[in-house]
């Protein structure tokens, strides 16, 4: 009991800490030290290692020994990868927020895959998904450029998400209509591919998309005619998601170039940014647009 006891003490001093998390968060989340940079390129490293032994494992071009070996180096990966990410979990007060971040899931996935190989075969290839933690590249380098483009990017997606769906639900419902349309004149043909109408909404889906495997091809001119508009029709709206996602890049990077630091005048902040990112002087806030604005300015047009 008295060794049980030592024990709980010692695992409660561990998990109150302060002094330790602060020193190991310097060095798994900050790379503006030595150590923190040098554990990043480290990280970095192992990373592009554990991707191509996958790489290397699904060729099938070894000896058994060397795969034995490749093995054996992706279980000591994994268990430094799962160091690392209970490292990180330990020395957050909200550990949370980096659970369900994106990097958090990230590296859980990234770490998951051994471990379910025991379970299900073939799930390590799944290692491959590690490929995204070399993002931290852009953070450990200081290429802050790319990341704030990376974010007006992300951020352009998000807010174009609504018109995107309401676009591919217009789609979805056009190709299934052409597909029963063209179902309805194919399907009484002899010996016709398109003797159902899933085969018929796949078929315009390939039309559609420009794409033309030829596996189901229609054969009356009726049904040719048909694939010409649908082609036509493709041409036209395959780019309206791209259209719309670049238009609102423009905005979000004009609102951008609007908000001026009234310090050093330098512009390029996030929209809900509260102070500059160059000197930390406060920003102004700018008020967003109402409805009854944006109503009124959609009616001029």
């Amino acid at each position: 009991m008295n060794y049980l006891s030592k024990w709980r003490r010692k695992w409660h001093q561990f998990l109150h800490d302060e002094d330790l998390k602060q020193r190991i968060y310097s060095i798994v989340f900050e790379s503006d030290t030595p150590k923190g940079k040098l554990f990043d390129i480290i990280l970095i490293g192992s990373i592009t290692l554990s991707v191509l032994l996958v790489i290397l494992e699904s060729m099938h071009i070894f000896p058994h020994s060397a795969y034995l070996a490749l093995r054996i180096t992706e279980y000591i990966l994994t268990f430094f990868f799962t160091v690392e990410y209970l490292a990180r979990i330990y020395c957050l007060k909200q550990p949370r927020k980096y659970i369900f971040s994106f990097f958090g899931i990230v590296d859980l996935l990234a770490t998951l895959p051994v471990y379910l190989s025991f379970f299900l075969h073939g799930s390590h290839y799944l290692l491959v998904i590690r490929a995204f933690r070399l993002i931290r590249v852009f953070r450990i380098f200081k290429l802050f450029t790319f990341i704030n483009e990376g974010n007006l990017l992300l951020r352009s997606l998000w807010i174009s998400a609504p018109k995107i769906s309401i676009f591919f639900f217009f789609v979805l419902i056009l190709v299934t209509s052409m597909g029963t349309v063209m179902y309805m004149i194919e399907g009484n043909v002899p010996d016709s591919q398109f003797n159902n109408i899933p085969n018929s909404i796949y078929w315009a889906i390939v039309t559609m998309t420009t794409v033309g495997y030829g596996d189901i091809t229609p054969v009356t001119p009726t049904g040719r005619f048909l694939s010409a508009v649908i082609m036509l029709i493709g041409y036209t709206i395959i780019a309206v998601p791209t259209g719309i996602v670049s238009a609102t890049m423009v905005s979000e990077h004009k609102k951008q170039e609007k908000r001026r630091c009234p310090r050093c005048h330098r512009n390029g902040h996030e929209f809900e940014a509260l102070y500059c990112k160059y000197c930390g002087a406060r920003l102004k806030q700018e008020k967003p647009e109402t409805p009854e604005k944006e109503r009124r300015a959609d009616e001029r047009f």
